[in-house]
């Protein structure tokens, strides 16, 4: 702990030394300032397209006669933002975060005013093939410049308040896009947020110019590269067998999984699958969370349609709910000091098993469909507190010349887990639909089998610390262990003024 020097007087007019806790440094203090600014409005900017683009979506597709290629829109996005991922943590490891941030930049805000301009469905599509490289590249990189900007003791506050980044998107972002796009056009719902990328992009200059300029060349990077594509394609595949329930896309979905699973097992850090202590432990511990969590959410809006015929505003309201909670509970996981980081964890997944179990009674009519407003929440607690948890952890396990790829490791390992999830629930909702089984069922089946898969692995929560001083990854030779930042030297550099912004 930080401590500070304080004169104590006593009642005999002597003097004394004692020390105590050091003032908190806030992320808005002058060496932070700038780089807490930018990357928070970069990281608001793009969820509110995430957010925007679902609403505006239909109403484009059927404005360029594109409905057909609809789904394209989506998948494009994430196959390319896969890559992207990968590709900035190279490039950040070798270089620093200096070029994936302003390609990543620029080509975002392309993606958007070529999206607005579309004349075609082809031509939309390829603009979100660009946004979501784009993304994937930002994304990284701006985990890259909060592990080497901040302290260990502010980065937890920063993390905390990238989550709360999302709740004015997650709040107004659908109804915000949708007068735009029925009072103006769907048009001004991409073009519209391209001043503001760029804004948030120029205030991370000063702190991006201040960076390490990178630790060397990384072998293998056209490998990890070509990996990073057979990953993609492999969610992709599976995503497919949750939209349709055919042979060919189940037979897609099997080959997708095997691609997927191959591409991460030389991606991702040895050791994530056993949740070996340390960088590998985090990275697991992310893609079960976001895994979980995405497997339950895309069916509660559905769940109170469906079992309880709400109307569309009310059935998304715990949707609303559940970002003000996972705000409220990354706040108060990033201003704990004494907290053991595998609790945070442990209740981030318990909760999430509360409100998958509570979510189970609701869609089979057990309970009635109130119980979702209060019961929705709670998992989203659970998510704020163990996704922002494992995300400070991997910035603190590990080091100079893994940071990019780490990172870059986190984002797969999400994206991989919510995929399989997503299309799990997809599934049941398939044969619900072609009258395989009842929707209730069907809903309930997934909301349990997450519940269980969150209650078994919190068992497992322990593993989240930090490993022995030297790790071998995935992406190394075996016998050649990543060289770690001694304890000493890091508090060294923490203790030292950050990048003037």
């Amino acid at each position: 702990m930080d401590v500070t020097s304080k004169i104590v007087v006593g009642a005999d007019g002597s003097r004394a030394t004692a020390s105590g806790p050091a003032p908190r440094e806030s992320i808005f203090a002058a060496r932070y300032r700038g780089t807490t600014i930018g990357v928070l409005l970069l990281m608001t900017i793009i969820a509110f397209e995430a957010m925007a683009v679902a609403t505006a979506l239909p109403t484009a597709a059927r404005s360029l006669h594109g409905l057909a290629s609809y789904g394209w829109a989506f998948t494009g996005f994430l196959i390319t933002s896969v890559i992207g991922m990968v590709v900035s943590g190279i490039r950040s490891d070798r270089r620093g975060p200096r070029l994936p941030l302003g390609a990543g930049l620029l080509l975002f805000v392309g993606g958007l005013v070529v999206a607005s301009l579309a004349g075609s469905m082809e031509l939309l599509i390829l603009a979100r093939v660009v946004q979501g490289f784009a993304v994937g590249l930002l994304i990284t990189a701006m985990y890259v410049v909060m592990g080497e900007v901040y302290s260990d003791s502010v980065r937890p506050r920063v993390f905390a308040a990238l989550a709360t980044a999302w709740i004015v998107p997650g709040l107004v972002g659908p109804t915000a896009a949708g007068w735009v796009t029925e009072q103006l056009s769907w048009r001004w719902v991409f073009g519209g947020l391209a001043p503001f990328a760029a804004i948030g992009g120029l205030l991370l200059l000063p702190a991006v110019r201040r960076l390490r300029s990178g630790c060397g060349d990384a072998p293998g990077d056209l490998r990890r590269i070509w990996f990073a594509v057979l990953t993609a394609a492999g969610i992709a595949g599976v995503a497919e067998a949750g939209a349709h329930q055919n042979s060919l896309s189940l037979a897609a979905a099997a080959l997708g999984l095997v691609a997927m699973l191959y591409g991460l097992y030389r991606l991702l850090p040895a050791g994530t699958g056993t949740f070996r202590a340390g960088v590998p432990a985090a990275v697991a511990f992310r893609g079960v969370l976001a895994g979980v969590f995405v497997g339950m959410e895309v069916l509660v809006p559905l769940s109170l349609t469906v079992q309880w015929h709400f109307k569309p505003t009310m059935a998304g309201l715990p949707l609303m709910l559940t970002a003000i909670a996972w705000a409220a509970a990354s706040q108060i996981q990033g201003r704990s000091r004494r907290v053991r980081k595998a609790v945070f964890v442990r209740l981030g997944l318990l909760l999430m098993a509360v409100g998958g179990l509570g979510m189970a009674l609701v869609a089979s009519r057990t309970a009635p469909g109130w119980v979702a407003f209060t019961i929705w929440p709670v998992a989203g607690a659970g998510a704020g507190f163990g996704i922002t948890t494992v995300s400070v952890a991997l910035m603190e396990y590990t080091n100079d010349a893994d940071r990019g790829s780490d990172a870059a490791s986190l984002q797969l390992s999400d994206s991989s887990g919510s995929a399989v999830t997503a299309a799990f629930s997809g599934a049941m909702v398939s044969l619900a639909a072609q009258g395989r089984i009842s929707y209730g069922t069907g809903f309930a089946i997934t909301f349990l089998t997450m519940a269980g898969l969150a209650i078994l692995v919190s068992a497992r929560a322990g593993r989240l610390r930090a490993a022995t001083p030297h790790r071998t990854t995935g992406r190394e030779p075996a016998g050649q262990p990543a060289p770690a930042v001694p304890a000493e030297a890091r508090r060294a550099v923490d203790a030292t003024p950050g990048p003037v912004s």
